[in-house]
This record gives structure tokens, C-alpha cells and sequence, in this order.
């Protein structure tokens, strides 16, 4: 079992309030360096030409990796349509790596498409992962032509306009699993979930952001004490996966409800005329 720690902080921001990248190559932790270099070489070796540039993000390029802990999370920005693109060879490749480096609990591959990322008129989660969480690794690195970004309603809403949608669609890959690897999974995924939307929800008074876990918690529990132990739950539950398919339900039932009825109001205050029209679309990152 890993410990809760107070890993993690707020992301830094620059005298106009535009939140600054602080992960570098150079902050990449030994242990994850040949993997990282594994990594890249199979993205070129797959995608050749179609291959625009490789990035990291999350906690490993900004020197807040845990070996054995965390995910090394990787993005392949394409010059080809990823639809048109073979990946039938990524599950094999991300199943090996895991199998060959127990520095990390999990690598992931994703791919995204260079229009798409530079599609900027509308907020868009990748591009700002790119612009402030991320290293560029291999190729022409696009964060100078994104657009700055602030801790704001904005970034808010990317995290509790789909919040219902997520919950209730964790209860339903919940129930009657038996499938404890699918099961651990989606436990840390709809508690990650939970811990950052419980950051957004004071995003708008703060005008702070971040993405690790233990820093989100707390701030929110400065703003909802009486939730404070339902979130360290959350946070405990996203480092240490449980298989106990009822009572994970149960606490999606409690403290997932009640972050579904404080996410709408939040929507209501800070979008009082988008948030019945909004088309709610999610996936699992």
C-alpha cells in the first residue's frame, strides 16, 4: 500500500496570471530515462513519417515521478489522421514495457492529430497539457503556438462538465464486474476525477490550478471541511485501487452524488446560459 503524501503543488503562474510549464527534461528522474528513450523509439519505429513530435506529461517531467508509483502518460502528436494511422501494435507495446520497467505502474501511448491540437478556439484538455504539464522529447515542440492559459472558469468547466456523465458511467463499468484488473482501473480513473473536480470547484476563487492529487485535496478542504475526510477517501482510493466493486458504488452513491449536485451549481453560477446546451462528451484520460 502507498502512503499518502504531501507530494504535489500548485502550478506556478507569471505576473498576469497565465500559469507557467515547470516540467523539464532535466527534472526526469534517472529511473525513467530509458524507458522514456524505449518509448520514443517505438513511436518512431511504428509511425515513421507520420510522427510530428513526442511529449511526456504529468507528474514525471516536472520531478514529481515516483518509481514504481506513477504512469509515465506520453503523447504522439501526428502528421496523419489517427483514424488512418495502424496502432493495432500499442497494446502489445504497452503490455512489454510494463512487464520490462518496474519503475513505473503503468505506461500509456495516445496519439493526437497536429490540426487537432492547434484547433485552439474552443479549450481543449490536450493542448493545454501540451502548453503547461509536458516535454517535448522527439521533433518541433508546438507549445509556442498554443495559446496561454489561465486557472480559471474556463479550466473549471473542463472538469465538471462531464463529471455526472463520468460517475454514472463508472457505476455502470462497476456493476457486476468481476474483472479485478478492469475493476482497479476504473477505480483510479473516477477518483482522479473526483479529487481534481473537487479542485475546480474553487478554481474561480483561488485563480489556482494543479493536477496532483494531494494538493488538489487540500485546497478543497479548505473550502469544504465538512468533505474533507470523503475527499482524502477519494485520493486514498485513486493511489491505492480497491476491488471491492460494492463499496466503491456505495461511496460514488455519497460523495459522487454530492459532487454531481455541487458541480451543476457551480455550472449554473459560472454559465447560466450554456450549461442546458452544452453536448457532454467524455472520454477515459
Amino acid at each position: 500500500m502507498t502512503n499518502i503524501k504531501n507530494i504535489g503543488r500548485l502550478c506556478p503562474v507569471d505576473k498576469n496570471g497565465y500559469i507557467l510549464n515547470d516540467a523539464s527534461f532535466e527534472k526526469i528522474i534517472p529511473d525513467f530515462k530509458g524507458l522514456i528513450e524505449e518509448v520514443t523509439e517505438y513511436y518512431q519505429v511504428h509511425l515513421g513519417s507520420d510522427v510530428h513530435s513526442i511529449y511526456i506529461r504529468g507528474s514525471v517531467p516536472r520531478g514529481l515521478g515516483i518509481s514504481g508509483v506513477s504512469d509515465l502518460d506520453t503523447i504522439a502528436v501526428t502528421n496523419k489522421s489517427v483514424n488512418e494511422i495502424d496502432l493495432r501494435w500499442v497494446d502489445r507495446a504497452e503490455k512489454k514495457l510494463n512487464k520490462n520497467f518496474s519503475c513505473v505502474n503503468g505506461v500509456e501511448f495516445s496519439f493526437y492529430h497536429i490540426d487537432d491540437i492547434l484547433e485552439t478556439t474552443t479549450f481543449a484538455i490536450i493542448p493545454f497539457m501540451i502548453k503547461t504539464h509536458s516535454v517535448c522529447v522527439y521533433g518541433e515542440d508546438l507549445s509556442a503556438h498554443l495559446p496561454n492559459y489561465k486557472a480559471d472558469k474556463t479550466l473549471g468547466n473542463e472538469h465538471l462538465v462531464n463529471l455526472k456523465n463520468q460517475i454514472e458511467q463508472a457505476k455502470e463499468d462497476l456493476d457486476g464486474n468481476d474483472d479485478l484488473e478492469d475493476i482497479l482501473d476504473c477505480c483510479v480513473w473516477i477518483m482522479k476525477i473526483i479529487v481534481r473536480a473537487g479542485l475546480a470547484l474553487v478554481i474561480v476563487k483561488e485563480n489556482q490550478y494543479t493536477r496532483d492529487l494531494f494538493s488538489a485535496y487540500k485546497l478543497f478542504s479548505e473550502y469544504y471541511p465538512e468533505k474533507e475526510s470523503e475527499m482524502k477517501q477519494a485520493l486514498h482510493y485513486a493511489i491505492n485501487p480497491v476491488g471491492n466493486v460494492y463499496k466503491l458504488i456505495v461511496f460514488l452513491d455519497d460523495m459522487g452524488n454530492w459532487m454531481i449536485s455541487e458541480s451543476e451549481q457551480w455550472l449554473q453560477v459560472h454559465n447560466p446560459k450554456k450549461v442546458n446546451k452544452m453536448e457532454l462528451t467524455f472520454r477515459k484520460t
